[in-house]
């Protein structure tokens, strides 16, 4: 995926999040989790997309 794909991505979701924040009324602390879930979310794909999830997939713990 190119540089340019992953940098537009990011500011739609970025956007995208303030939309939500911004007009969308909602209790503090589901606002909140909202923002955790999609920062995870986020950052687990950004792990996907640059290759380092494969390397957590290999690992083995135990046996």
């Amino acid at each position: 995926m190119p540089l340019i794909q992953v940098v537009l991505v990011l500011i739609v979701v970025g956007v995208l999040l303030w939309l939500v924040n911004t007009y969308i009324p909602m209790a503090g602390s589901i606002k909140s989790i909202l923002n955790a879930v999609v920062v995870i979310v986020v950052v687990l794909w950004l792990l996907n997309v640059f290759g380092f999830m494969d390397n957590l997939t290999r690992l083995r713990v135990g046996k």
